[in-house]
């Protein structure tokens, strides 16, 4: 256990756990451990069911390119589909159960779907059906003998402090943190190794709350700097009004958090779970998107930026040419906003106004405002301005489709009046979202405006699926077309 700062006494006893300090690799690795090793798996049993299906038969062994080809093809939809489940989390990995429904569920329709693919493109000619069907019933006693070998190999790892964990913190009470014995953290977290912030143990109410919000602060940057995905609370259950404050105080980050067990309860338990549950909990606070579903999303942004990048080349040069004989100053407007995790980034927008305001007061534009320039209303209209924020897709530093970012001006302002807004930086900002297609775009001149927008983007970031990026992404066009709330 890594303790946050320099508490002394018990705790400084509990830094020295055996191994606490000796890890030699990171959680954060496991997954693409234990996915590069299905992909092997997969890859190989593709490539050895083609050998013996032809030495068998007689047949000279062909080209193993074909059979390299789909092993490489049933890996990615093998892993894609299981990460999207967790398979591949350090929590779940590191349970001693065998996920074998799971495992040979996921195979089975995943060579359904390559067959599917083989007949609708007509690609699996020079690909023997027999080899096919060999490695379609080899490869599942491979994925599972092989989930087998590294759940034992983590179980010894952890047993040995050999696996560290920095993609997990706990924040708590420095009684509560002074109670965990050694085998609670390897049953709350897999290692023994994690990074502690005790909270104050000031009596006076207003000194210990400003105590907490440094450890908070504290608290932020280590996530933030660790890309950390959960973060745990040790306090007693009875000390509601503490647990709303560090509720209220890591809402702005994008991770998990759960609520464990006090001292007094964990002496009414054993630590029962089962094999895909973790140990009791209480979960504050949900996770953001999956790594999976991350991946694909990104996926997407790359893929269909690039290709309405080139398919409106023609009409974002003539778009600059039109700006600058239309009035002076830069194309490109340029202005600070928040993104994931609260990060600032510069978005880019055409010009559209004789002001390029980007400090702490933005007036926001208004219908007939007369900041606006002439060919400036066109491209607003037309929602030509936005096409630049393109760049800050392929960049990462947006999403095509997720809430709309603020000018920091008014995220701050909107922060502070709204208790949820924060939630909204969980997930990419984006260049259209499930508020903007349904009418909430423009200005938001009242407290009611942002926080019918706000209730639509927490829908968005709590239901989200790629069929509902395609569909806003549909329905934007339309909404485009309407030119709804559009000034």
């Amino acid at each position: 256990m890594s303790i946050g700062s320099d508490t002394g006494g018990k705790l400084r006893e509990l830094d020295t756990l055996p191994g606490a300090h000796h890890a030699w690799f990171s959680s954060n690795a496991v997954p693409y451990l234990l996915s590069t090793a299905d992909a092997l798996v997969i890859l190989l049993s593709s490539i050895m069911a083609g050998i013996a299906y032809h030495v068998a038969v007689g047949n000279p062994v062909p080209s193993l390119l074909s059979h390299c080809a789909v092993g490489l093809l049933a890996s990615f939809i093998y892993i894609l589909r299981m990460s999207g489940g967790g398979y591949y989390d350090f929590p779940d990995s590191a349970k001693p159960r065998v996920e074998s429904s799971e495992i040979l569920i996921c195979w089975f329709s995943t060579g359904l779907m390559l067959a599917f693919f083989a007949f609708l493109l007509k690609v699996g000619i020079e690909y023997s059906r027999g080899a096919f069907v060999l490695f379609y019933f080899v490869a599942p006693v491979g994925l599972l003998t092989v989930r087998k070998a590294t759940k034992l190999g983590l179980a010894k790892a952890v047993s040995q402090g050999a696996v560290g964990r920095n993609d997990i913190v706990l924040i708590g009470d420095f009684d509560e943190i002074e109670a965990f014995e050694p085998r609670d953290f390897v049953a709350f977290f897999g290692a023994a190794e994690i990074k502690c912030f005790p909270l104050s143990r000031e009596q006076d109410l207003s000194t210990r709350v400003a105590s907490d919000l440094d450890v908070f602060n504290s608290v932020a940057g280590f996530v933030r700097r660790n890309n950390c995905r959960e973060v745990a609370l040790a306090l007693p259950w009875e000390d509601t009004a503490r647990i709303e404050l560090v509720r209220d105080q890591i809402k702005t980050l994008p991770v998990a958090a759960r609520l464990l067990p006090d001292a007094r309860v964990r002496t009414l338990t054993n630590y029962a779970s089962s094999a895909r549950q973790r140990v009791l909990a209480i979960e504050i606070q949900r996770a953001p998107l999956s790594g999976g579903e991350r991946f694909v999303k990104r996926v997407m942004d790359v893929v269909l930026a690039s290709l309405a990048l080139i398919f409106f080349a023609s009409v974002m040069l003539l778009t600059a040419i039109a700006i600058k004989l239309d009035s002076p100053g830069p194309v490109i407007f340029r202005q600070k906003r928040k993104g994931f995790n609260g990060k600032h980034f510069v978005m880019l927008k055409f010009r559209t106004m004789t002001v390029e305001e980007n400090g702490d007061t933005v007036v926001q534009a208004t219908r007939d405002d007369p900041r606006v320039t002439w060919i400036g209303k066109l491209l607003r209209s037309a929602s030509i301005d936005e096409l630049p924020q393109l760049v800050n897709v392929l960049m990462g530093d947006m999403s095509l489709i997720g809430p709309r970012p603020h000018a920091l001006a008014h995220d701050n302002y909107f922060e502070k009046v709204l208790s949820d807004y924060a939630y909204r930086h969980h997930v990419k900002p984006g260049m259209t979202g499930w508020a903007q297609c349904n009418g909430a775009r423009g200005a938001t001149p009242t407290i009611e405006h942002i926080a019918e927008r706000v209730k639509l983007d927490l829908w968005y970031i709590n239901n989200w699926s790629l069929w509902l990026d395609i569909q806003i992404l549909i329905k934007t066009f339309f909404e485009v077309l309407r030119k709804r709330n559009a000034y």
